[in-house]
C-alpha cells in the first residue's frame, strides 16, 4: 500500500473499531506506566522494561489482525500474547540493548570534544534509523510468526531498504499525529492517536488483503 492509502485505511479501521482499540491501547499504556515507575524505583527493575515485548506484540497482533481482515475482537489479546509473547521478548531485548547503547554513546561522544561531535551525529542517525527500522519489524513479526526470527529481521530490513522514503514519510505522519495526541492531553485521544500508529504501520509494511476492499 501506498502511504495515503495506508493512512485512509488505518483511519477506517479506526473509526469501525475504536472503542476496542481504545481499551486494548489503554491497558498497554497502564502497563507501561506501572513497568516504567517501577524500573525507576528499584534500579535493577530496568529490566521489566523487556517484558514491554509481549504486551505491545499481542497489541500488535490485534491491529494486524484487524488490518488484514477488518474483524477484532478483544480475546486476540489473550490468542496474540499466547502465539507471540517469545518473539516479544525478543523485539524487547533488541529495543532495550539499542536504547542503553544510545543511551550510553550519544552522550559520551557528544562531551568528549570537537572530534567527537560526527560520532554522536552519526550515533543519533542510527538510533532514528532503528526507530524506522521497528515500523516494518514489529508488524512483521506477528504477521509471519512462522518464519525464523533471523529471517524476519532480514525480510523487515528488506522492506524499509526498498521504500525508504516511504518509511520516512510515514515515520513523520506519526510524529505529527502522536504530537496532536500529546498536545490535546486527553488520555482517549492520545490512546486512539497510539493505536492508529499501529494500524497505519500494519497497513504499510504489510501485504494488502486481497479479500479486503480499501
Amino acid at each position: 500500500m501506498t502511504l495515503r492509502r495506508s493512512l485512509w485505511a488505518a483511519a477506517a479501521d479506526l473509526y469501525h473499531q475504536s472503542w476496542r482499540l481504545v481499551v486494548l491501547h489503554a491497558m498497554l499504556g497502564v502497563f507501561l506506566v506501572g513497568v516504567v515507575l517501577t524500573s525507576l524505583a528499584i534500579r535493577p527493575a530496568i529490566l521489566l522494561v523487556v517484558l514491554l515485548g509481549p504486551a505491545v506484540a499481542a497489541v500488535m497482533h490485534c491491529t494486524v489482525t484487524l488490518a488484514q481482515t477488518e474483524e477484532l475482537r478483544l480475546t486476540e489479546a489473550v490468542v496474540g500474547l499466547r502465539r507471540h509473547w517469545r518473539r516479544g521478548l525478543a523485539l524487547g531485548v533488541l529495543v532495550a540493548a539499542a536504547a542503553i547503547l544510545g543511551a550510553i554513546a550519544v552522550p559520551f561522544y557528544s562531551t568528549a570534544g570537537a572530534w567527537a561531535w560526527p560520532l554522536a551525529a552519526l550515533s543519533v542517525y542510527v538510533l532514528l534509523v532503528f526507530a524506522l527500522f521497528q515500523l516494518a519489524l514489529w508488524p512483521l513479526a506477528v504477521f509471519e510468526e512462522a518464519r525464523p526470527f533471523r529471517a524476519v529481521v532480514r525480510d523487515a530490513a528488506l522492506v524499509v531498504g526498498r521504500r525508504p522514503l516511504g518509511f520516512a514519510g510515514l515515520a513523520l505522519a506519526l510524529v505529527f499525529v502522536n504530537v496532536i495526541g500529546v498536545a490535546a492531553a486527553i488520555l482517549p485521544f492520545l490512546t486512539l492517536t497510539i493505536a492508529y500508529s499501529f494500524l497505519v504501520s500494519a497497513h504499510f509494511a504489510l501485504p494488502k488483503n486481497p479479500a479486503r476492499e480499501v
